[in-house]
């Protein structure tokens, strides 16, 4: 069997161009979990009963001859560490890549299959917490989301065709909105519902309304379209499967090219942007319901958004301007970072902590977490919104009640000569993180993407920890974490660009 690999490696390897010859490929592979499934996303136990589209994993491979670069896009919530090492393990075994030129990045649509396994591939807790009751059916389907990560990576390089790049950029308006607020009794409250009010001003900088297009044109084979674009995929919810706006974009966009054009959709930094309009305009509550959590979801609403993405993307399509490839280099920054127990994790806060936590999980065993039954609702008194960030801020102290001092943050980056990178964070960092970062750059075009090559949490900026809300209640991570993942991408992209 290891030789029959090993020729196989040796063949995939032989398909790449000669030295100095730059190629891109394409490829797309169905991961949709049977129904039934588990979905992650909230602080309930969720079981898919309906299909609305497929869920995928969108790849694109990139050659300059000598070194191949693997990007890999998931429909799913999030991949755990010791998933996103076993798909980058059955890719290297596959094709030969080096790992490091891989990134593997979760859309973070709440509405996927469960890729949040532990490293014994059993059941385990998700990154946000939720106590998991996964079945054969879940550890089945992150195997065969393993498999059909290797699938596509080698047919992403067969698909390798002469390549060229050009870069666009236009503006997603009104689709995205900063979801942190002041309140008039002084409290930061994440999502704190439309139209309610209470609400003072919101917190922070104006959302990122950017959309980023690199367009690659190939010889012999349809161009390809890696679109940019931030805020949460939380746009649905139930117990549907969707790939949210980041596949309904795809769609969208190829339908609108006639079909002569492959899209994948890269997330950005979007963990305190969603799609929650507290002060709407006449209409823009079309397609809207109120959910469990007082927040308005729909899938009419993601098709809109899907349409204000792909139609900003269009609007350059056809215009971009030329980038000069150049040779694929690679990188991977460790990043230290302090912990977040020294503050909350003493013995009266842990004792809160488990105490909202039994009542939590006998609220999920009951079938009654986030209604008006839930046990931490009649002790506590919080609903909505509110009782999902006091609860996460409970995970998060038991979690770091014996935890460490720091932690070290992995970031991956991929770069094309001077014309391209493609920045991966392993998580989820506010908006200003991605604008710093594609300030700073010394490249043509940065590509930012969340949950990449892993999933470890929220990465606010320091003054969301004084102000409150959900983000900073949940992450593991100290005030400075922000700032030091943009320094450490920033020396990793000047490092590249040298």
């Amino acid at each position: 069997m290891r030789k029959i690999v090993f020729v196989f490696v040796a063949l995939v390897a032989a398909s790449v161009a000669v030295a100095g010859e730059f190629k891109a490929g394409f490829a797309r592979v169905d991961i949709t979990p049977p129904l039934g499934s588990f979905m992650p996303g909230y602080y309930v136990d969720r079981r898919a009963k309906q299909v609305l589209d497929p869920l995928q994993i969108n790849c694109v491979a990139f050659s300059d001859g000598k070194e191949i670069a693997i990007v890999q896009q998931y429909d799913t919530e999030g991949i755990s560490d010791a998933v996103a090492n076993r798909l980058r393990d059955a890719i290297v075994k596959a094709t030969g890549v080096k790992r490091d030129a891989i990134l593997v990045h979760a859309s973070h649509t709440h509405d996927g299959g469960f890729l949040a396994q532990d490293a014994d591939h059993g059941a385990s807790a998700t990154d946000d917490g939720v106590p998991s009751t996964a079945t054969d059916i879940d550890r089945l389907y992150s195997a065969l989301c393993v498999s059909r990560a290797a699938d596509a990576a080698v047919a992403a390089i067969a698909d390798l065709k002469p390549a060229r790049l050009g870069v666009g950029r236009s503006e997603a308006k009104r689709i995205s909105f900063g979801r942190r607020y002041l309140m008039k009794d002084g409290r930061v409250l994440t999502n704190p519902g439309t139209n309610n009010p209470d609400i003072v001003k919101p917190v922070g900088n104006p959302p990122d309304e950017q959309v980023q297009v690199l367009r690659i044109d190939r010889e012999g084979g349809k161009p390809i379209a890696v679109i940019n674009f931030q805020t949460h995929p939380d746009v649905v919810g139930g117990e549907t499967l969707t790939a949210d706006w980041p596949g309904l974009t795809r769609t969208v966009f190829e339908a609108a090219t006639f079909g002569d054009a492959h899209a994948l959709v890269l997330n950005g930094t979007q963990g305190d942007v969603n799609h929650c309009n507290v002060m709407p305009r006449p209409g823009e509550l079309n397609g809207l319901r109120r959910d469990f959590d007082d927040v308005d979801r729909g899938y009419d609403h993601a098709k809109h958004m899907a349409n204000v993405i792909a139609a900003a993307a269009l609007t350059v399509w056809m215009k971009c301007a030329p980038l000069e490839a150049g040779d694929i280099r690679f990188g991977v920054e460790n990043v230290r970072v302090p912990s977040q127990k020294a503050k909350d994790s003493d013995a009266k806060n842990l004792k809160w902590a488990e105490d909202v936590w039994a009542l939590h999980e006998k609220s999920a065993k009951e079938g009654v977490a986030g209604g008006e039954k839930d046990y931490v609702t009649k002790k506590y008194g919080w609903t909505g919104m509110e009782l999902t960030t006091e609860v996460a801020r409970a995970g998060r102290i038991r979690r770091l009640a014996n935890g460490p001092d720091f932690f070290e943050l992995p970031i991956t980056t991929v770069a094309i000569g001077k014309a391209v990178a493609f920045a991966g964070f392993p998580g989820e960092p506010f908006n200003d993180i991605g604008k710093a970062v594609k300030k700073g750059s010394p490249f043509g075009l940065t590509l930012l993407s969340c949950l990449t090559n892993g999933s470890r949490g929220y990465f606010p900026f320091s003054d969301a920890f004084r102000e409150g809300g959900y983000e900073s209640a949940t992450s593991p991570f100290g005030p400075s974490v922000a700032d030091d993942l943009v320094a450490g991408e920033l020396r990793l992209l000047n490092r590249l660009c040298k």
